[in-house]
């Protein structure tokens, strides 16, 4: 049987091997950084989705067998988005994440980062255990076009988008809308299935929701 799905284990065991996983995944996991550091641009309702994405992200992640270690950067602890943090999510305070105000350029070597953004024109081939991926704290209302991707020009940095180009194909539907901009919690489940599945097409059926816009390339009949 599988460990942590034994029903004799206690909830208390369970929560060790949690905390067991994600302090380890500190040393020897994938990192993800989620940028906040453009925080200060959003509506009181942003911020509240992004607190609320933030909530969902860190939930997926301690139910994955293989967590990646979570960095919040560019955070301060007087922003209006840690207020809201505190606020809508339960537990907050004792979340096993780094948080810190200094932003993710400074934080690690440059040559091992990599942003996600949908206006990369280079597209994710593998999840590397030695590069820290950032991910833009931004939420889809307040999307001023290339906002991350300029960020990451500005300091050199490599960028990548999901492959959604390479799998997926536009499903006609009612609206004609087709985005690739995901939210930070569909992006980290999309990277967190392929970490486990090595596989491009389940991990992308995981986090593109059907509202998207988009489909798998052989779901299309």
């Amino acid at each position: 049987m599988v460990l942590g799905i034994c029903p004799q284990h206690s909830k208390r065991f369970l929560r060790a091997l949690t905390k067991e996983k994600l302090l380890e995944a500190k040393h020897s996991g994938p990192k993800l950084c989620i940028d906040l550091s453009m925080s200060h641009h959003m509506s009181k309702k942003e911020l509240s989705r992004l607190a609320g994405q933030i909530r969902r992200l860190y939930g997926s992640n301690k139910k994955a067998d293989r967590p990646f270690w979570i960095c919040l950067t560019g955070f301060t602890t007087d922003s209006p988005i840690y207020e809201e943090c505190l606020r809508m999510n339960d537990g907050f305070s004792s979340y096993l994440l780094d948080i810190t105000e200094e932003d993710c350029f400074s934080l690690f070597p440059l040559e091992t980062l990599v942003y996600l953004t949908p206006d990369s024109e280079h597209a994710l081939e593998d999840v590397d255990l030695n590069k820290v991926y950032i991910l833009g704290g931004l939420v889809d209302e307040s999307i001023q076009k290339k906002v991350t991707f300029q960020k990451a020009q500005e300091y050199c940095v490599k960028t990548a988008r999901l492959p959604i180009q390479e799998y997926m194909v536009r499903n006609h539907n009612g609206k004609n809308y087709h985005s690739e901009i995901l939210a930070i919690n569909q992006v980290f489940d999309i990277l967190s299935t392929y970490l486990e599945t090595h596989s491009w097409p389940e991990a992308l059926k995981k986090g593109v929701s059907s509202g998207k816009g988009y489909i798998l390339r052989n779901s299309v009949e």
